[in-house]
């Protein structure tokens, strides 16, 4: 029996101090082999002439700064807003397994420019000049491009989805969808300077706070979406267990049967 092939979807947590702005540097800590040799001789009381021959000590390593969002993850209903359809909204340790793995489907709006949001007539277009359909419970990802702008200048470059080209996905029974740019929406600092330009109340974190009304969660900061094809592969997407948490970095792959 062959083995499928896997893509990687995910960004390396690796430490980014100088990369990136503040809000999504990681820091990481590694510790050497000879480092832990002490730690088993005081904890583990063994003497160092009971120590096997060929051990140097065991590597280890300490993620000293890393908030959920920071890296390639999934934002839960709880970071939308408290509530989701008038009750209290999902965490991400609440999320069912069963929406994490599914067939995926590629939809590519690298084409749009900077700012200019992505509508469901941009999606509805791309599936009829592509001959494909949505299917209820796909995982589907849009593509951007915008990855290519990590460490430069990524949280203010990209697209990003409209409110009503989200509800539309969830209408279409979609509880997954993820991005391969900063955030769901368009940039944050482009968002709050037009909602204060048009003095409208309705503009920022629209794609976001459609899950206030329709449950669904979405992945940020995907990367090499470029190398998959339209169809024909299945995403997984498990995020860890974070009691209470409103996000949780995940090892995003497609899976190639």
């Amino acid at each position: 029996m062959s083995l499928p092939r896997i893509v990687d979807l995910s960004k390396t947590i690796e430490n980014r101090n100088k990369k990136d702005h503040p809000i999504i540097r990681i820091k990481i800590k590694h510790k050497a082999h000879k480092k832990s040799k002490w730690l088993v001789r005081l904890i583990g009381g063994l003497p160092f002439r009971l120590f096997p021959s060929n051990f140097i000590g065991w590597a280890d390593d300490t993620i000293e700064k890393m908030g959920v969002h920071a890296t390639t993850h999934i934002d839960a209903p709880w970071h939308y807003s408290p509530l989701c359809e008038g009750k209290p909204a999902k965490t991400i340790d609440e999320i069912p397994l069963e929406w994490c793995f599914n067939d995926g489907i590629v939809i590519d709006m690298s084409h749009k420019e900077d700012f200019d949001p992505i509508t469901a007539d941009d999606i509805r277009e791309f599936l009829k000049n592509n001959e494909l359909v949505i299917v209820p419970n796909m995982i589907v990802l849009i593509k951007t491009g915008r990855d290519k702008y990590t460490g430069k200048d990524f949280l203010f470059k990209g697209t990003g989805m409209s409110a009503e080209a989200t509800e539309w996905l969830v209408d279409q029974g979609i509880k997954v969808m993820g991005i391969d740019q900063w955030g769901w929406d368009l940039p944050l600092k482009y968002m709050a300077a037009k909602a204060k330009k048009e003095n409208n109340n309705e503009l920022f974190w629209e794609g976001h706070l459609v899950g206030t009304r329709k449950e669904y969660i979405h992945i940020e900061q995907l990367t090499n979406l470029d190398s998959l094809p339209y169809i024909g592969f299945k995403v997984a997407v498990f995020p860890l267990k974070i009691k209470g948490g409103s996000a949780a970095p995940a090892r995003v792959v497609a899976i190639f049967e």
